[in-house]
């Protein structure tokens, strides 16, 4: 990455953060910067990895973080049933695939289906969602074990 992209990708996270009305501290700023260069990350590899740069961080400094992003929508968390959740910064909406032996996440960019007619009478549909199951690429190359 260069020197100018970092900095732009810096001005874009500060204003995020403003947009929102959070204040703009190092740590918040790392976190949205970490989650713009590889989406789909765990709370663990959050703190890991920001705590590389930074120095010290707490993975509880990060739940609370991600919590704040959460409630203002600047991420959004993905369920992985039996694993952690992960999460990605929030942005046009798509759908998911999920590898089922590794747990890894892609974007899926596809449209939703219409809410079907029958089954949700009285239901008022807010969004919906699409989960592709099955294995990734380097999980159907390796052998099983």
């Amino acid at each position: 990455m260069t020197r100018e992209t970092l900095a732009a990708d810096r001005e874009a996270a500060v204003q995020q953060l403003r947009d929102v009305g959070l204040r703009v501290t190092g740590p918040r700023l790392e976190v949205l910067q970490l989650l713009a260069a590889e989406p789909h990350q765990d709370v663990e590899s959050i703190t890991e990895a920001a705590r590389e740069r930074l120095g010290t961080l707490t993975s509880q400094a990060v739940y609370e973080m991600l919590r704040n992003f959460l409630e203002t929508g600047l991420v959004r968390k993905f369920e992985r049933p039996g694993r952690t959740a992960v999460f990605e910064l929030s942005g046009p909406p798509h759908h998911h695939a999920l590898c089922s032996r590794c747990g890894r996440v892609a974007n899926v960019e596809v449209e939703a289906p219409a809410p079907p007619r029958k089954g949700l009478r009285g239901w008022r549909v807010d969004d919906t969602e699409l989960v592709f199951h099955g294995e990734c690429p380097d999980c159907r190359g390796r052998r099983p074990e």
